[in-house]
């Protein structure tokens, strides 16, 4: 069984058990989130599309940790105009793991 829910403004296939970086989310270590947005849901002999989310079925996760990914550099330049800037950026993470999709 699976789902494809979607938060962060990104959509992700969750399974039960299974550990996802998310986009930052605003809660704390060992807290239950619940993504309502569900937009397919497979069981082992149907597969539910929602319209544009299915109707009474929800994802149950844990969070179990918040943290930052690799720095990114982001380098801008033009030539023979004298023009360099160098950037970095550290896009904030929340890892959690899939406990339970209810339908």
């Amino acid at each position: 069984m699976y789902a494809v829910i979607k938060t962060g403004g990104k959509q992700y296939r969750v399974q039960e058990g299974e550990v996802l970086k998310l986009e930052k989310l605003a809660a704390d270590i060992g807290e239950t989130v619940e993504f309502d947005q569900v937009l397919a849901l497979k069981t082992e002999d149907e597969l539910k599309v929602g319209t544009p989310y299915v109707e009474g079925a929800k994802v149950q996760g844990k969070v179990l940790g918040q943290g930052k990914a690799k720095k990114i550099i982001v380098f801008k330049y033009k030539p023979k105009k004298n023009y360099r800037k160098k950037q970095g950026h550290r896009q904030p993470f929340t890892s959690v793991r899939i406990e339970k999709i209810m339908f």
